[in-house]
């Protein structure tokens, strides 16, 4: 410590906490905010342009004000629907964002509600295959034998 001057924390050093995400406050706010799980480039930048913040910004450099602004919007989007994850949700019929341990969830659930029907998708879930219309015989080739198997004495 410097004689004459308080301790203070380097943006380079701080973590921002957004949304349950710790976000290096070193990163570019755009850049950052793709960190938090269900954030895409595109609606990060979708939030930057909505809120009118510097996507260049450093995240260690924002406000509390920024900060709590930012989270309350990731929540509640003012986007068009084409940028929301969640559209025409089966339970409700809205379009939604989602964001952290709620996406992880709910994909797990629409996958065991795929298998559960035994759908075509759900069949290829199950059986541990591409499920969108890729090709097999070259790749998919994990945890099968390949080449000569050798003889047993």
């Amino acid at each position: 410590m410097k004689p004459g001057k308080p301790e203070e924390k380097k943006e380079e050093e701080m973590l921002i906490r957004i949304l349950a995400t710790d976000i290096p406050g070193s990163k570019t706010l755009l850049a950052g905010l793709t960190r938090i799980k269900g954030v895409s480039w595109a609606f990060a930048n979708g939030i930057c342009n909505v809120l009118k913040l510097d996507k260049d910004k450093k995240v260690g450099k924002l406000s509390k004000e920024e900060i709590d602004k930012i989270a309350k919007f990731i929540q509640k989007p003012e986007l068009p629907d084409f940028m929301l994850n969640r559209r025409k949700d089966l339970e409700s019929g809205e379009n939604k964002h989602i964001t952290g341990s709620d996406l992880r969830l709910r994909t797990e659930f629409d996958i065991k509600r795929l298998k559960k029907i035994k759908c075509f998708r759900g069949l290829r879930h199950s059986a541990g295959q591409p499920v969108r219309g890729q090709r097999t015989k070259a790749h998919f080739r994990e945890n099968k034998a390949l080449g000569v198997a050798k003889k047993k004495k």
